[in-house]
């Protein structure tokens, strides 16, 4: 599968053997904090620093596979100009129907019986704009994953604009509830890599990413998925001169446990849902600046120490994620005491 990928001009990086997650790095770059443009071990043939890896150079995929023929592969969206939907149908509580669709409000006398899982909200947000769902797209590729979920692959205009990866399943960055994107900075898991709980599987007879859709890059577009989005800025707090250092402490002390959960993964290097743990961090963080309980600058301290301490070698994935999820939780400001 990766000699495959690499021939259509993926390229692709290995992915833990039964895992969906990139393979580990090595014991020097797990230690020492760097940039994965400044990584020896990539010059070398190693596979260092997961997307940042990958690669079409065949003398790499035999060194790599070759020698590791249970390794998965993954294929990094952004250098292979793939938009990749990926579907989930977790178990989870449905949100308020103003969640569903970000930006998009959905009108009471929608009937919203039966809605349970990204399928759903893709399918809503298609027939709002009057077209199929992508999940029945017969002409592109589609990959039903172990989880019961679907990956939905497109490829980009090389003339056109590119797009980024959603981060987490915040509605500020997700396409639907559900529905998130891997684009640039990002990476999927291809056909065929199998896991403890299932194989990667394609449905239907397509084999090849058929074009964006216009409508679906529109889409793209109006939810933020461009590779600089412009900053969205977080609401100044609002003056609490008598109570700022108690809110504060409250503030910080309602951040520990979630920053402890950032920091455990450190303890294994793949597998611990990283970016799922700092991804909420930072929302509540978000949350809690609006709200005039922290500055922004202790927010980003806090949340970049723990992820540091965590994943040293991945700090600009942090960065991303932190600012995107601080962005949106900026929108909801939070009070540690229940007050608005």
């Amino acid at each position: 599968m990766a000699r495959w990928c690499a021939g259509n001009g993926w390229p692709v990086h290995p992915l833990a053997a039964g895992r969906k997650t990139p393979a580990g790095n090595c014991p020097a770059c797990r230690k020492d904090h760097h940039r994965p443009a400044d990584c020896p071990c990539l010059p070398a043939g190693k596979w260092c620093h997961g997307f940042h890896a990958a690669t079409t150079d065949p003398e790499l995929l035999a060194a790599w596979w070759g020698v590791n023929p249970a390794l998965g592969v993954g294929v990094s969206c952004g250098p292979a100009g793939l938009v990749v939907l990926d579907v989930d149908a977790h178990s989870a509580e449905v949100p308020h129907r103003d969640r569903l669709l970000p930006g998009i409000p959905i009108h009471a006398s929608v009937n919203l019986a039966g809605l349970a899982s990204g399928f759903d909200t893709l399918a809503l947000l298609a027939a709002l704009r009057g077209r199929p769902s992508p999940a029945d797209d017969a002409s592109t590729l589609r990959v039903r994953t172990p989880s019961g979920g679907l990956h939905v692959w497109y490829r980009t205009d090389p003339d056109g604009p590119s797009y980024r990866s959603s981060v987490g399943s915040s509605p500020k960055v997700a396409l639907a509830w559900q529905v998130d994107v891997r684009a640039v900075g990002g990476y999927i898991v291809t056909p065929a890599t199998r896991t403890p709980a299932g194989t990667y599987t394609p449905v239907g007879a397509a084999r090849f990413p058929a074009p964006l859709p216009d409508w679906l890059a529109a889409e793209l577009r109006r939810t933020g998925h461009t590779p600089r989005p412009t900053p969205v800025q977080v609401p100044a707090p609002r003056p609490r001169p008598v109570r700022a250092a108690r809110g504060e402490r409250r503030a910080t002390r309602l951040l520990e446990p979630l920053l402890a959960e950032v920091e455990a993964c450190g303890a294994a290097a793949e597998g611990t849902a990283f970016t799922e743990k700092l991804n909420r961090a930072a929302y509540t963080a978000g949350g809690l600046v609006a709200g005039g309980h922290l500055t922004e600058s202790q927010a980003q301290d806090l949340l970049t120490a723990a992820a540091d301490r965590a994943r040293p070698h991945r700090s600009r994935h942090s960065l991303t994620v932190i600012a995107s999820a601080l962005s949106a939780g900026a929108a909801r400001p939070f009070h540690p005491e229940g007050r608005p």
